[in-house]
């Protein structure tokens, strides 16, 4: 009885620690590891919270660009006490699926804080593409399987696993070529380099509006406020098509729980500010919160699902 009283009071002990240390959180420099390349989506969101999050909390926030698994991997090994962040998308949930020797579990070494927004992605392809409409690059890559090629961030990226969705549904075979992120992946289309990318909605805008890329459909279920007039996937040619990626922030594993419902409610809070909501929408996203309890479910649960979807089709880590 002496020892369970004991325990009792260890954990209470515990937790109003925990609590009292959120409570004065943070007392100094907060990073967000980002990995992917400046000038992604990632990036953008990362920028934007770090500036409304450093104003609320009156202490510095850095945004610390590490393309890759080494970015993740050294979120993944840093002291989980709040003051090393990672904001990621959720192609995060397919590394495992593609690298044989990940250095980290993409679910057990990380806690969720929440997720912060969804966007859309724009199917573009080189201007002088004999493409004109989505239905017509399907008939094109069905006609010449395994010779057109599609750019994307990284193989971790939202960019690919929203290719991989849309070649399981079209039933095409194209080939996966990567890039070191958005800015080189984007390039590659206008260069003719390859012939199809899931490009970010603010990219895709300026590029067609300059006639360097031919945008050919949205990802997402419905039509998106900036770009009304350009069908999504589903209505030009692959019935049943959605694509959501998502973008969450996450900590290092066992970071003190009142630490990561306070840095989510402060998140919560910057995302219902109306210059965010309209940063966010003016580049095809749109902000939504959880709890972490409520993201890690969505976490385990995508990185099954999306391992699945690897897995089936054919795909095996390296």
């Amino acid at each position: 009885m002496g020892c369970r009283r004991f325990a009792l009071a260890a954990a209470a002990l515990l937790a109003a620690c925990s609590g009292a240390l959120a409570q004065n959180y943070p007392t100094q420099r907060v990073t967000i590891v980002v990995p992917f390349s400046a000038g992604s989506i990632t990036d953008g969101l990362a920028r934007i919270l770090a500036d409304k999050l450093g104003e609320i909390w009156k202490q510095t926030v850095i945004v610390e660009n590490k393309p890759g698994i080494p970015g993740t991997a050294s979120v993944a090994k840093a002291t989980p006490d709040g003051y090393t962040l990672m904001l990621t998308s959720n192609g995060h949930t397919i590394a495992g699926a593609i690298t044989r020797t990940l250095p980290y579990d993409p679910v057990k070494d990380f806690a969720g804080v929440t997720q912060v927004a969804s966007a859309a992605l724009v199917v573009i392809v080189p201007p002088d593409s004999p493409a004109k409409t989505l239905k017509e690059f399907i008939d094109l890559a069905k006609q010449k399987p395994g010779t057109l090629n599609f750019s994307s961030a990284g193989v971790a990226s939202t960019t690919y696993l929203a290719a991989e969705v849309f070649k399981q549904q079209a039933n095409v075979n194209i080939t996966h070529v990567p890039y070191r992120g958005a800015p080189e992946a984007v390039t590659a289309v206008v260069r003719g380099e390859v012939q199809f990318y899931f490009a970010p909605l603010p990219n895709s805008l300026e590029l067609s509006a300059t006639n360097k890329v031919r945008a050919l459909a949205v990802s997402t279920a419905q039509r998106v406020k900036p770009w009304p007039d350009l069908p999504t996937v589903a209505e030009a040619g692959v019935p049943g098509y959605k694509y959501d990626s998502w973008f969450a922030v996450m900590a290092p594993a066992n970071t003190p729980k009142p630490i990561l419902n306070k840095v989510s409610r402060d998140i919560a809070t910057v995302l219902k500010m109306p210059d965010v909501v309209e940063k966010l929408e003016a580049q095809g996203s749109f902000p939504f919160t959880n709890t972490p309890d409520e993201f890690d479910v969505i976490l385990k649960n995508d990185t099954e699902r999306y391992t699945k979807l690897l897995k089936d089709a054919g795909i095996e880590p390296h």
